[in-house]
């Protein structure tokens, strides 16, 4: 992918947002329950501008080094930086400053550091963190198995500054739209279940679920964040 203008990707986004719409309302839910994140880690630093110009300004990156070097050259843009990829603990203290969502909330080790490195800043807010569940059970995927989590948030309860926002899943690679909205299903049964368990301690509001081929099965089953990328840059040389 090499060449694609702000026009395209432009009507792109018009395209997805009008699909987002028809799939909430489709579930009887609201366009503004969905937040659409724009997933750039495939695409250089220019074409990432034109994302933002397009009027798109929540990205998604999933390597710390490039979410780096991004948000160092578009520092003159307002973006709000999801992580949604994995995170390594050696790479928390220069990540975690430029994050307004870490999707990747993947092991208990990792959200204790998580926790410590921000008791060790002078930033008083909680670090927002979704839990991610590995609900395809997928050996190549990171994340809690499904039945983990229930257990889990006793000890999260104990970690103050983060801030326990929801879950995020994938499907697994080989899953049919069928068996991909069941999975979402199972990702929204489970988030209910845990926000009436630990109603007062943790809101669980969102559910990052969904990418370009799933998304609109995603929303139906309560999708809040759909990540996606590549029909963002349908038109491009290359695409």
């Amino acid at each position: 992918m090499t060449t694609i203008t702000v026009e395209r990707i432009r009507a792109n986004l018009a395209e997805v947002r009008a699909r987002i719409a028809a799939a909430a309302a489709s579930a009887g839910r609201s366009t503004e329950e969905v937040r659409l994140v724009a997933v750039t880690k495939y695409v250089d630093a220019a074409t990432t501008r034109l994302v933002v110009e397009a009027a798109c300004a929540d990205l998604g990156e999933s390597r710390p080094q490039q979410l780096w070097d991004k948000a160092a050259t578009l520092a003159d843009c307002e973006i709000r930086w999801h992580m949604i990829g994995h995170l390594q603990r050696n790479k928390i203290r220069r990540t975690i400053p430029l994050v307004h969502l870490l999707h990747a909330g993947d092991s208990l080790r990792l959200l204790e550091e998580l926790n410590g490195e921000r008791a060790a800043t002078a930033d008083t807010a909680p670090l927002s963190i979704l839990l991610e569940v590995n609900v395809s059970g997928d050996a190549a995927k990171h994340g809690f198995a499904p039945q983990e989590v229930p257990g889990l948030l006793d000890a999260l309860s104990k970690l103050p500054r983060l801030e326990i926002r929801g879950l995020m899943a994938m499907a697994g690679l080989e899953d049919d739209l069928a068996t991909a909205r069941r999975r979402f299903a199972e990702v929204r049964e489970l988030r209910d279940s845990l926000r009436t368990a630990w109603v007062g301690r943790f809101q669980l509001d969102e559910l990052s679920m969904g990418m370009s081929g799933d998304y609109e099965a995603a929303i139906a089953e309560g999708a809040t964040l759909v990540r996606i990328g590549s029909a963002l840059f349908e038109g491009a040389d290359g695409a």
